[in-house]
């Protein structure tokens, strides 16, 4: 399943979110979302505890000037990667 993250981890239960994760799921951080990317928060400490494959879009770390700021651990990936996530994961919850 893909997890799109929308909202800022500062206004959403992301521990609650995270218990819903299965094993091998996709997350994908975009829009407010990509700020649980940034590197030493606990919010990325939570999501890198989950058993998932976890991403953030490029153009979205970007537009807030976070390029510096995010977690190498974190895999980045484009528009063109988001669509092929969609097309792996054919069910997808939105947060």
């Amino acid at each position: 399943m893909l997890h799109t993250l929308t909202a800022s981890p500062f206004k959403t239960d992301l521990a609650a979110i995270v218990r819903l994760f299965a094993a091998g799921d996709d997350v994908l951080l975009i829009q407010d979302g990509v700020l649980a990317a940034i590197e030493g928060t606990r919010s990325l400490e939570i999501l890198q505890k989950a058993p998932i494959s976890l991403y953030v879009l490029e153009e979205d770390i970007v537009a807030r000037g976070l390029s510096a700021q995010i977690s190498i651990s974190v895999a980045t990936v484009s528009y063109t990667d988001f669509v092929a996530l969609t097309v792996k994961n054919p069910q997808q919850m939105t947060w």
